[in-house]
C-alpha cells in the first residue's frame, strides 16, 4: 500500500485536521439519522435514488441551460456529395440527421428511444448502416437503413456483440466484428448485404479475443484484419475472403508493438497498407507497408506526437491524418504517391475526429470541437493538389443552451513534478486547468479520466463550464501515468503492480494545488468514471484527510470481482491491463490494493451513479463499496439507472445525475465558513 507524505507545512496540516474533524462528526449519530438512505425511484420508476436529497426545482432551473447544450458529430457523405449524415439530440437520444447545405436544417431520419451509434453509407447507394443495442448493455446489432423509405432492417442475430462494419467496395459484402460464435472471441464474420443468412465466420478468433476488420482491397477479395492484444500489442493481417487463408504482416508476440492507432488502409494499388506503429519509436507514426518487399516506410518522421486518425479518398489520390498533440488535434493533408504532408493552416484549436473524403475527393468532412464550442460538423474545401486546402466551412451550429459564449472558460495546460520526479518516473504529469474569472482561492474540482488508457482532452464541456461559472470552483483534468497520448512508455507506467503509482499523481497533484495561491487545498473533491472511478475511490482511501468529497461514476471498486464479472469479450484484455486474478499471488495484491478492502479509510461524502445493465464494470462493483463505505458511518448518496449501461446517454438520466452531482458539490465541497458542509 502507499503511503502519503504529508508536507509539514502547517496551513496545510491545519486545513488537513479541520477536514478529518469534519468526516468524524459527520460520521456520528445525528449525521446518521440525517443521511438514513431514503429508497425513492424517478424518471418514470428507471432511476434509483438511495440516500439522496430531493432536487430543488431551482436548481434544476440553474442548470437548465447547460443540460441544452447540443452537438453534432459527423457520420457519412450522401452518395452525391451534396449531404452529410450527421448524428445529433433533439429529444432523449442521439439520431441520425441529413445536411443539405451549411447552415441547413438538421432533418431527423431515426427516431428510436436507443441512440444510435454513428452510421457508414453503403457504397453505390444511400443507405446507411448503424449501431444500436437496449439499455445500454452494449451487445450491439447492425441495421441497414434506406433514409428514402424510412426503413429499416436488422443485419445481425439480435443476441451477440457486433461492431466494426467495413463494407467491400462495390458495396456487396460487408465484414464486421461479432461475439456469435461462443458469446467470447471477437471473431471477423462477412455477409452478403442483401442475404442475411449468408453470414459466416472468416476469422476465427482464439478464446477471448479480440480481432475486426478494417479494410477491403478494390478487388473486394482480401480484407484487412487487426488483432488487438493491448494498447501495446497488436498485429495488422491480411486475410483472403475465398479461402480463408491469413498472412500476417505487421506486429508480433515476439516484438510487440501498436498497430491500432488507426484503422489501417490499402494503397490504391493494394501492394501496400497506410498504418500506423509505435515499432522503433515511442509515438505512432504514419508509416507505409510495402507488401511486395515486407518492408516498412516511416512518413511522419518528424512529428514527435501520435497520428490518431487517417482518411483516404476512394480514387486513392488524396488522404488526411490527424496528429494528438498534447491533447490538441492538428490535421494533415497527405499526398499518397510521394508521401508529403503538410499542416492544414488556420484551423480552430480542439479536438478534431472523424474525417472522411468526399465520393469525389474534393472535400473532406469532419467534426471539431473546441473548449468554448460543442462538437459541430464541418467540411474542409480542397484544391487542386493533394496538400491543396482552400476554405473550412461549418454546417452545424449546435445550440449552446441560450448560454452566452464570452462566459465560456477555456484550460490552460500545465504540467507538474509528481513523487518520482527525477527518480525514473515521468517528468512531469500533464493537466489541463480551467480557473474561474473571479477572485479565489477557489475550491477544486479533480476531474479523473477513464480508460485507463484513456487521456483527458479539451473539447467543449457543459458540464464543467457549469462547475466553474455556477458553482465557482477551478477544475483540473490531470493526465497521470497510463495516460494514451504520450509515448508508449507513460502508458505502461501503471501496468499491473505499479497500479498504485497513478494514485500518487493525484497526491502529487494536491501538493501543486497547495502552491497555488488562487486554488483553496482545503476544499477539494475528486470525480471520476469507470476507471476514473476507481481514481477517485482510491484517492479517497489514501487522501481523505485532504480531500472534502468524491464522485464515482461505474468505477472499479475491486479488481478481482471486476475481472471475474466483466463480459466475457473483454475479460482478456483488462486482464493485459490490471494482471490476471487468476494468479495468485496478483490476486492477492489485486484484493490488497482495491477500494472496497480499504473502504475503512474513506471517511469523506461520497456520491455513485451507476447503470444496471453495465457490461464493463458490473452493477456489483458500486454495490459493494457503497455499503462497505456506509459501515463508516460516512454519507453516500447512490444513483442507479436500470435502463442504461456504463454511462447515462438518455438525456433526462444523464440531466438528473448532473443535477445530484451540482447539488452534492455545493453541499460538502463549497462552504468555507463552516466544515465540509456541516451547519
Amino acid at each position: 500500500m502507499l503511503r502519503e507524505d504529508v508536507p509539514s507545512c502547517r496551513r496545510r496540516r491545519f486545513a488537513a485536521l479541520i477536514a478529518y474533524a469534519a468526516a468524524i462528526l459527520l460520521s456520528g449519530p445525528a449525521a446518521e439519522a440525517q443521511e438514513t438512505p431514503r429508497v425513492r425511484r424517478a424518471n418514470d420508476g428507471n432511476v434509483v435514488l438511495d440516500g439522496v436529497p430531493s432536487v430543488p426545482v431551482s436548481l434544476g432551473e440553474r442548470l437548465q441551460r447547460y443540460e441544452n447544450v447540443r452537438s453534432a458529430s459527423f457520420a457519412a457523405w450522401s452518395e452525391d456529395g451534396r449531404g452529410l449524415y450527421i448524428t445529433t439530440r433533439f429529444g432523449e437520444t442521439s439520431q441520425l440527421h441529413r445536411v443539405d447545405m451549411p447552415r441547413g436544417a438538421r432533418t431527423q431520419l431515426t427516431f428510436f428511444s436507443e441512440p444510435i451509434t454513428g452510421a457508414e453509407r453503403q457504397p453505390g447507394s444511400d443507405e446507411l448502416l448503424f449501431g444500436m443495442d437496449e439499455g445500454g448493455a452494449e451487445f450491439y446489432q447492425l441495421f441497414l437503413f434506406d433514409p428514402v423509405r424510412a426503413e429499416y432492417r436488422r443485419l445481425t442475430d439480435g443476441a451477440s456483440r457486433n461492431g466494426a462494419p467495413r463494407f467491400s467496395r462495390d458495396g456487396r459484402w460487408l465484414a464486421f466484428r461479432s461475439t456469435r460464435r461462443n458469446g467470447r472471441s471477437n471473431d471477423v464474420w462477412i455477409m452478403e448485404v442483401g442475404d442475411t443468412a449468408s453470414a459466416r465466420v472468416l476469422v476465427e478468433a482464439p478464446d477471448g479475443a479480440y480481432w475486426g476488420p478494417a479494410d477491403w482491397d478494390g478487388g473486394n477479395q482480401r480484407l484487412l484484419v487487426v488483432q488487438y492484444v493491448s494498447i501495446t500489442d497488436s498485429r495488422v493481417w491480411i486475410v483472403d475472403v475465398t479461402t480463408g487463408e491469413l498472412r500476417r504482416i505487421a506486429g508480433s508476440e515476439d516484438s510487440p508493438a501498436n498497430y491500432s492507432g488507426i484503422s489501417p488502409r490499402f494503397a490504391p494499388d493494394g501492394r501496400g497498407v497506410f498504418l500506423a506503429t509505435d515499432r522503433g519509436n515511442e509515438f505512432n507514426r504514419l508509416v507505409y507497408a510495402n507488401l511486395d518487399t515486407g518492408t516498412m516506410e516511416a512518413i511522419t518522421t518528424d512529428i514527435p506526437w501520435n497520428v490518431e486518425g487517417f482518411a483516404l479518398s476512394e480514387d486513392g489520390r488524396r488522404a488526411a491524418f490527424t496528429v494528438n498533440e498534447d491533447g490538441r488535434s492538428r490535421l494533415y493533408l497527405l499526398d499518397p504517391a510521394t508521401r508529403a504532408y503538410g499542416a492544414v493552416p488556420d484551423m480552430p484549436i480542439g479536438r478534431v475526429f472523424g474525417i472522411e473524403f468526399s465520393p469525389a475527393g474534393r472535400g473532406l468532412a469532419l467534426t471539431l470541437s473546441t473548449a468554448d464550442s460543442p462538437s459541430d460538423v464541418y467540411t474542409l474545401d480542397l484544391g487542386s493538389g493533394p496538400l491543396e486546402a482552400e476554405r473550412l466551412t461549418r454546417w452545424t451550429f449546435s445550440e449552446i443552451g441560450g448560454l452566452q459564449r464570452e462566459t465560456f472558460v477555456e484550460p490552460e495546460l500545465v504540467h507538474y513534478a509528481t513523487f518520482d520526479s527525477g527518480a525514473g518516473g515521468p517528468a512531469r504529469i500533464p493537466a489541463f486547468v480551467y480557473r474561474p474569472r473571479t477572485a479565489g482561492p477557489h475550491p477544486v474540482i479533480v476531474s479523473i479520466h477513464g480508460g485507463p488508457e484513456g487521456q483527458y482532452r479539451p473539447g467543449f464541456r457543459s458540464t464543467i463550464q457549469a462547475w466553474v461559472n455556477e458553482l465557482g470552483a477551478a477544475v483540473i483534468a490531470p493526465n497521470v501515468r497510463g495516460s494514451s497520448g504520450y509515448g508508449k512508455e507513460y502508458v505502461k507506467l501503471d501496468n499491473g503492480r505499479l497500479r498504485e503509482n497513478s494514485v500518487r499523481d493525484i497526491g502529487a497533484l494536491l501538493d501543486w494545488i497547495a502552491e497555488q495561491p488562487d486554488l483553496d487545498e482545503s476544499r477539494v473533491a475528486v470525480y471520476g468514471g469507470s476507471y476514473g472511478g476507481y481514481m477517485v475511490l482510491a484517492s479517497l482511501v489514501h487522501y481523505s484527510e485532504r480531500l472534502r468529497a468524491g464522485v464515482d461514476m461505474v468505477g472499479i471498486s475491486n479488481f478481482v470481482t471486476f475481472l471475474e464479472n466483466t463480459q466475457d469479450y473483454r475479460r482478456d484484455a483488462r486482464r493485459v491491463e490490471y494482471g490476471d486474478e487468476r494468479d495468485p499471488d496478483m490476486r492477492a495484491f489485486l484484493d490488497r490494493i482495491s477500494p472496497s478492502r480499504n473502504a475503512d479509510a474513506i471517511r469523506v461524502p461520497l456520491l455513485v451513479a451507476q447503470g444496471e445493465n453495465d457490461p464493463r464494470v458490473p452493477v456489483g462493483e458500486s454495490d459493494q463499496v457503497i455499503g462497505a463505505v456506509r459501515a463508516n458511518r460516512v454519507p453516500v448518496w447512490y444513483m442507479k439507472a436500470l435502463n442504461e449501461g456504463h454511462g447515462f446517454r438518455k438525456k433526462e438520466n444523464a440531466d438528473l445525475f448532473r443535477q445530484i452531482a451540482f447539488m452534492f458539490l455545493e453541499q460538502y465541497l463549497l462552504p468555507d465558513d463552516r466544515v465540509a458542509g456541516l451547519p
